[in-house]
């Protein structure tokens, strides 16, 4: 992980906000909570997959929203009683990352509805997977109808 002086230079000012300092950025305010491309999202500081299109869908929250990570490795859990609430924090497993939050009021099969920052994301469309060095990945949408 990069020490916090580099972060600083190569983040947002929101972005380090979620991912250091456990932020939240605006609902209905951000990036990706409209986004509709396939592809992957990946932790903004540490380029660890965590997301697929193929799992995400319209909450009506207003940040991104995943039905589950792309694989059970890529995130761990912990629990969160900041702001007088008891919640399930979502964080990177390598980057440590701040990524929100995941509730279980989301659709079947999981019934989770992991609620991510979309500061704490960068997308990687399917068509750049191989280039970006995450061709691994394009078999994920070979289910794609």
């Amino acid at each position: 992980m990069k020490d916090k002086e580099q972060l600083k230079n190569k983040l947002s000012k929101v972005q380090y906000e979620v991912t250091q300092n456990n932020g939240t950025e605006p609902a209905f305010r951000n990036e990706y909570w409209e986004h509709k491309q396939a592809g992957i999202y990946v932790d903004i500081v540490s380029g660890e997959p965590l997301f697929t299109s193929l799992d995400k869908y319209d909450s009506g929250c207003g940040w991104p929203s995943f039905t589950k990570p792309v694989s059970e490795e890529a995130v761990k859990e912990k629990a969160d009683h900041s702001h007088f609430m008891n919640r399930i924090e979502v964080r990177s497993k390598e980057g440590d990352s701040h990524l929100g939050h995941v509730f279980t009021d989301g659709p079947a099969p999981t019934n989770l509805r992991y609620c991510i920052n979309s500061a704490a994301l960068r997308f990687i469309d399917k068509e750049d997977l191989e280039k970006e060095g995450y061709g691994k990945y394009l078999t994920l949408f070979d289910r794609e109808k």
